[in-house]
């Protein structure tokens, strides 16, 4: 029962809108559209646990007590940053691009927003089950990078524009060998359908075991695709400020901030997917082991984070082209010889 909850949820409603006199068509619209609705709000509740965790992690690691006051153990503390950027004035600087720099804030995540259509949040409960859904999903938070630029050139100040240009550089940069390191995913499973390859994790073992090198490579790319630490070059605080997010205050500061853990929850989402299995798990509904899988990952970005410092960008071009292009080539090929030796075996 709890394992098709949504499903069960999902059917009911149709079923009221079509005795009602309303056609099949716009039921299966409507239970789409309200889909939408719960999973912007469950976005936007987890980046409140999301920034919570952040902050108690990085307590602990750097030996500190973190937020502690407002509410129990500090939950509140959140809410007051809130309620301080509500209240903040926000301030256009002179000589910027007005339309582009008031229109980054609001665009930041949504591309980051749309890649949650194809991940599946269980058996059968994906808003959009389509037959690329890996595809779209790299195609759609590749958008991120020209967002990024965009909010560096409008903002007309050298830190903003030099944290876009990083970024920019950065991204499209790891982008090759994140994707790369999913092609021998795609091989063994013969779709890009996200739901098929959990079904290929259920029945054969999970990609964490089969593809080994792939994981690795995944979790380098996807951390640096993140620009989080050690690879937060396009913010470099200490060198740029804040990057390309410099110029910005208030809610709008807020907006990009959040589009910053929107992205950290959808990759690591998409990593529980292609590596751990999805929602396979003993007794526990599916939707709930994807959740504890996606949280398994947080807690790595997050160590990872508070661990090693920030590297240098030469060093950060090296480890791409040097390291992990070449690896995720060699480890598509070893895949592409141990199919067809299976094949020819069968």
């Amino acid at each position: 029962m709890l394992n098709n909850l949504f499903i069960n949820i999902g059917s009911a409603i149709s079923g009221w809108i079509v005795n009602l006199g309303g056609s099949p068509m716009l039921g299966d619209w409507i239970v789409r559209i309200l889909a939408a609705v719960v999973i912007l709000v469950f976005l936007l509740c987890n980046v409140i646990v999301l920034v919570y965790l952040e902050r108690k992690f990085s307590g602990f690691y750097q030996e500190r007590l973190g937020p502690n006051r407002v509410g129990p153990a500090g939950i509140f503390q959140l809410f007051m940053d809130i309620l301080k950027l509500v209240s903040k004035n926000t301030y256009t600087p002179k000589n910027v691009d007005k339309l582009l720099y008031n229109l980054v804030p609001l665009v930041v995540f949504i591309p980051t927003m749309l890649c949650f259509m194809v991940l599946p949040f269980g058996a059968g409960m994906t808003v959009v089950d389509s037959e690329v859904g890996l595809l779209f999903y790299f195609a759609v938070s590749g958008l991120t990078t020209f967002i990024l630029l965009t909010s560096g050139w409008a903002a007309n100040n050298k830190y903003t524009l030099m944290g876009g240009m990083r970024a920019t550089l950065q991204m499209i940069s790891y982008e090759i060998p994140l994707i790369f390191s999913v092609i021998g995913i795609v091989m063994i499973c013969g779709s890009m359908n996200l739901n098929e390859i959990v079904q290929n994790q259920i029945d054969h073992g999970w990609f964490i075991w089969r593809q080994p090198l792939a994981f690795l490579i995944f979790l380098v790319a996807s951390t640096a695709e993140m620009n989080r630490n050690p690879f937060d070059l396009p913010e470099g605080e200490q060198e740029l400020v804040a990057g390309y997010q410099t110029e910005y205050s208030g809610m709008r500061f807020a907006f990009m901030y959040l589009g910053e853990y929107v992205a950290l929850l959808a990759m690591c989402w998409l990593s529980a997917v292609l590596f751990l299995g999805g929602w396979h798990g003993p007794i526990l509904p599916g939707w709930i082991w994807i959740i504890i899988k996606t949280y398994v990952f947080v807690f790595i970005n997050m160590w990872i984070r508070w661990t090693y410092p920030r590297i240098r960008i030469d060093h950060l071009m090296k480890l791409n082209w040097k390291v992990l292009i070449p690896l995720a080539i060699a480890n598509m090929a070893i895949t592409g010889i141990a199919l067809k030796i299976v094949q020819s075996l069968a």
